[in-house]
């Protein structure tokens, strides 16, 4: 059977289960065969032999299974950055992206800004600001140790210098002052759990998605942390950006606002103390 064939059939078979169903085809075959996306393209006539066949459909099984595709490929790209990711934490997703760029816009005129991330999961806000501001000094804490390993071995595979720690919210935060608090909480109602897709549902971790106003309680103890001038930015749920800007607003934050995500949706809020 060749690379073509095996392409399309893979791509009829997932469009039962995936909105995304030739892409996901495309990067599990390109991980079966150890080249790129565009390779692909250039050897459509090639037969694939009985070893790469029977690996490829392993993963395609795993797909149809709703199994999140960076997940199967064990890495997901991230700004600059590619992070191993895995069921530890959330995978990270163009609107993080978006934070990350309003918290670098923020940041643009201080040499040695100290920046706390707040619910760090695999660890891709705070790396991609230390990529992206090298004089930066970040701390990324995360309630579940799970997460903060993950994280550690994304500080040992791109090198960059962000301390890690486990740490709850629920005691504050650790001690400040910082330039910056930037959290991506977790923010989905727990009725809202089953209307998730599959995909997030069933192979992301919980602790991760679901809380009940956490965005509030990150922003009041950011209050307590960042020195005067110093910036909040929070990645919300959809549809929760007013109700959390009145939250930033009734803590005392100035110049408060909210930005939209890439898709045009009200996802992130910032205020200054």
């Amino acid at each position: 059977m060749t690379l073509g064939e095996v392409l399309r059939r893979a791509t009829g078979h997932l469009e039962q289960t995936s909105d995304t169903a030739r892409l996901d085809a495309e990067l599990l075959l390109a991980h079966a065969l150890d080249r790129s996306r565009i390779a692909l393209y250039t050897d459509f006539d090639l037969p694939l032999s009985g070893v790469e066949l029977a690996r490829y459909r392993q993963l395609v099984a795993r797909r149809s299974h709703c199994e999140p595709v960076a997940y199967i490929l064990g890495q997901w790209g991230f700004r600059r950055l590619t992070l191993d990711v895995d069921g530890r934490a959330l995978i990270p997703r163009p609107e993080t992206e978006t934070v990350v760029g309003r918290c670098l816009e923020l940041l643009r005129d201080l040499d040695e800004p100290r920046v706390l991330d707040v619910g760090t999961g695999s660890g891709a806000i705070a790396l991609a600001i230390a990529d992206e501001h090298p004089g930066a000094r970040v701390i990324a804490i995360d309630v579940s140790a799970d997460a903060v390993e993950l994280a550690r071995r994304n500080t040992e595979r791109t090198g960059l210098g962000v301390e890690l720690r486990v740490h709850d919210l629920r005691s504050g935060l650790p001690e400040g002052p910082y330039d910056l608090v930037v959290s991506n909480p977790p923010y989905v109602d727990r009725s809202e759990l089953a209307t998730l897709m599959r995909d997030v549902r069933d192979y992301e971790p919980h602790v991760a998605l679901v809380g009940e106003r956490v965005p509030e309680a990150v922003a009041a103890a950011a209050a307590c942390v960042l020195r005067p001038g110093g910036w909040l930015v929070l990645e919300v749920g959809d549809g929760q950006a007013q109700r959390v800007l009145a939250c930033v607003d009734g803590l005392g934050f100035g110049e408060s606002r909210i930005s939209a995500d890439l898709a045009g949706r009200e996802r992130i809020v910032e205020g200054r103390a």
